[in-house]
């Protein structure tokens, strides 16, 4: 069974940047052809799909988010890890990581809230 944790601060103060980790539990990252993703959701809005690191280790982001995002991992730790950069509070959200597979997200993490606030 495979299983997702979120860690990192529930507070970040504007400007700053917020940072996550997702340990990946009963799987391995560089399996083919997983691809491991960051969503989103602000309070009151719907699921905002922020990125992914593929099982090669290639990364992908939204559009919308590209210049403040960062997707890394760390292969011996099974984990990867979220970097958003110069946080608003328009970043206040549930973060979920996921796996992305065979066209559906299979598995989640519980989510963590993380509040943009001074």
């Amino acid at each position: 069974q495979v299983q997702l944790q979120e860690s990192g601060p529930g507070l970040v103060k504007p400007s700053q940047m917020l940072s996550l980790t997702c340990a990946v539990s009963g799987g391995s990252i560089t399996t083919s052809y997983y691809a491991w993703s960051w969503i989103r959701q602000p309070p009151g809005k719907g699921l905002e799909w922020m990125g992914a690191i593929a099982h090669d280790g290639n990364t992908y982001y939204s559009p919308s988010l590209k210049s403040r995002t960062s997707i890394t991992r760390d292969t011996a730790k099974n984990q990867f890890s979220l970097q958003l950069s110069s946080v608003t509070p328009d970043d206040t959200a549930v973060y979920y990581c996921a796996r992305f597979w065979m066209w559906e997200y299979d598995y989640w993490g519980q989510g963590t809230q993380v509040t943009v606030s001074s």
